[in-house]
């Protein structure tokens, strides 16, 4: 159905068809170069004349004239055309749109792939530290890892969802040794606390601790982050990973205890944000692998051993720099991990496509790194790992710093966009009359759709600023808008259903006259296939979010200018009914890929 109504292709039929008869040419892909109409110009799509005026040994204007008085003799679908300079902007007829919207409506899979038919795709997101709980940082992560994968499995990719637990390392001794000292025994049961919140508070007693003591060596002469190093405190968390890493039974007992209740206080997060996963790696143990892989390359010559016996990289043939690989006591580093797990991924799931790491822009050099690494040691499938790299979040007074404590806790943030979707909703009575057991699943449906459409509307390149109150906005460029505007597809269904008015696309037809708002609806609604497959193809949610805004700018539009149930005009009543009915599909079906659940009533 979609091929029959792709304007670029029936107007790049049409025009190497001008180009032979008008010009005696024949014409190459390259030299088609199709776009949509800008907005002041009358027309569905243009055709750039530029290179074609060559051809013709004519002006553009001259090229453009002729060329469209070809199409609108020739070509069935298009009915009119301008010439702007060296741009043709073309017409369709009515009646396409309405063919279009008949079939459409009758394809319940507008715009999706058959489902398994692409191979498969990995999407690794979240991979927090058990140090610490998640926060806004991470949710920007998140959604945009699981808003990438529904995409991609939209479009027929087989998608499998994992993350990467970082549940060892100096951070997570960090945590242990400030619980050893100052902890007295407490759990998360006797405090009150999440698991998460309550490892992470150890955390940061531990830099608060390490803080102090380094400023004692700092204030007899010693440089920060020597003094930081040489401090007590982080001697011990390094003896303390020693110690892990031999597998000491006492250390090894307390990091299980500590990561479990971590991993409870997780499961209660990611169930709050309806976020799953397929399969989880643990670094714990994949950095074995990974350093036995390191190994490997140093005895093929690969990789290099400076005197003190760490292991390094040389990569500045590929213009970045030396690499350390594993410490001069043979502790594992964060490479070393990466490099295990990217290589058990490869032998758990042979039939993949591409890795995709959803992982923050500071990271960029890293996976430059990692996937040269990779292909040093003579895996073929790192030319299929890709860096999702997207840009930070910040507040309005600033970064957040863990260390400090200062970052915006993930549960926190979720209940207080909850409370503001029921202040706002409250103030504005937008649900007056719903029942109060109906009114708080709406006011986490809305606060949850303002946070996840805030961070995923904004190009995932591109830092941004987080605003709360800014994001729940029923007539602004939020997720509660676009909810709101769904519902009212579906009051406006439930209206004519009551009055026995059944919905086929039978009832479309020539006597329908179309306006320019349901005109503007309709073809925003053939723009959904093309859209989506672009996101996909350019791992970027940001393209479904705001076509979903679009869609439903164009819709209020249309409703503000048009009464829908019109029992006078059969034909235009029906026409109408089905483009509303339309119109919230794919609105809930976008809305969907970005991990939005859509109310009924509002």
């Amino acid at each position: 159905m979609q091929d029959s109504f792709q304007l670029d292709q029936i107007i790049s039929k049409a025009a190497k068809a001008a180009a032979k008869e008008l010009f005696g040419s024949e014409l190459n892909e390259s030299q088609i170069q199709i776009q949509k109409t800008r907005k002041e110009f009358d027309g569905d799509a243009t055709l750039v004349v530029f290179p074609l005026s060559k051809i013709a040994a004519k002006s553009p204007e001259q090229t453009g004239q002729l060329i469209g008085d070809y199409l609108v003799k020739n070509v069935e679908e298009i009915t009119a055309f301008n010439v702007v300079k060296g741009f043709l902007n073309l017409s369709f007829s009515t009646d396409f749109w309405l063919r279009f919207l008949i079939a459409s409506f009758s394809d319940k899979n507008f715009g999706y792939g058959k489902a398994d038919t692409l191979p498969r795709v990995i999407v690794e997101f979240s991979s927090p530290n058990t140090n610490k709980p998640l926060h806004l940082g991470h949710c920007r992560n998140i959604f945009l890892g699981f808003s990438v994968s529904e995409i991609l499995k939209a479009v027929g990719h087989k998608v499998t969802k994992v993350q990467i637990i970082n549940d060892r390392g100096i951070h997570i001794c960090k945590s242990m040794l400030a619980w050893q000292r100052f902890g007295n025994g407490e759990t998360p049961d006797s405090s009150g606390l999440k698991g998460d919140k309550f490892v992470g508070k150890y955390y940061v007693l531990f830099e608060s601790e390490l803080k102090l003591q380094a400023s004692v060596l700092i204030g007899a002469g010693a440089e920060e982050d020597a003094a930081r190093n040489q401090t007590e405190i982080m001697l011990a968390a390094q003896e303390l990973l020693r110690k892990w890493e031999a597998r000491d039974r006492e250390v090894y007992e307390l990091w299980s205890t500590m990561n479990g209740w971590v991993y409870k206080g997780f499961e209660e997060t990611y169930k709050k944000m309806e976020v799953d996963f397929d399969k989880l790696y643990y670094e714990s143990d994949t950095y074995l692998l990974g350093k036995h892989e390191v190994e490997e390359g140093l005895a093929k010559g690969v990789f290099y051993q400076k005197e003190d016996s760490s292991i390094w990289v040389d990569l500045t043939a590929e213009g970045l720099d030396q690499k350390a690989l594993l410490r001069r006591d043979g502790t594992a580093m964060y490479i070393t991990q990466d490099i295990g797990t990217a290589i058990l991924r490869f032998k758990d799931f042979p039939d993949t496509d591409y890795q995709i790491y959803t992982v923050g822009n500071e990271q960029e050099y890293h996976f430059k790194v990692l996937f040269i690494i990779l292909k040093k040691l003579g895996f073929k499938q790192a030319d299929k790992c890709y860096h999702l790299s997207y840009g930070m979040v910040e507040l309005p007074d600033g970064k957040m710093k863990s260390r400090e404590g200062t970052v915006v806790d993930a549960d926190d943030l979720m209940s207080e966009m909850i409370q503001v979707a029921r202040e706002v909703s409250e103030e504005q009575g937008k649900l007056d009359g719903v029942e109060e057991q109906g009114k708080e699943l709406l006011y986490r449906t809305i606060g949850m759709s303002a946070l996840k459409y805030f961070l995923l509307r904004v190009d995932p390149r591109k830092n941004m600023l987080f605003n709360p109150k800014e994001s729940i906005d029923f007539n602004g460029h939020t997720g509660p808008f676009i909810q709101y505007t769904y519902v009212r597809t579906l009051a406006v269904i439930r209206k004519a259903t009551e009055r026995n008015i059944l919905l086929t696309e039978s009832y479309l037809n020539k006597e329908v006259d179309l306006s320019h708002q349901e005109l503007d609806v309709v073809k925003k609604i053939r723009e959904w296939p093309a859209t989506l497959q672009q996101a996909a193809d350019s791992y970027d949610p940001s393209l479904v979010a705001n076509y979903a805004h679009e869609l439903a700018r164009e819709f209020n539009s249309f409703y503000q200018a048009h009464q829908i149930i019109r029992e006078e005009n059969v034909s235009q009543q029906k026409f109408r009914l089905v483009l509303t009915k339309k119109t919230g599909e794919v609105l809930k079906n976008a809305m969907a890929l970005l991990g939005i659940e859509m109310p009924e009533r509002m």
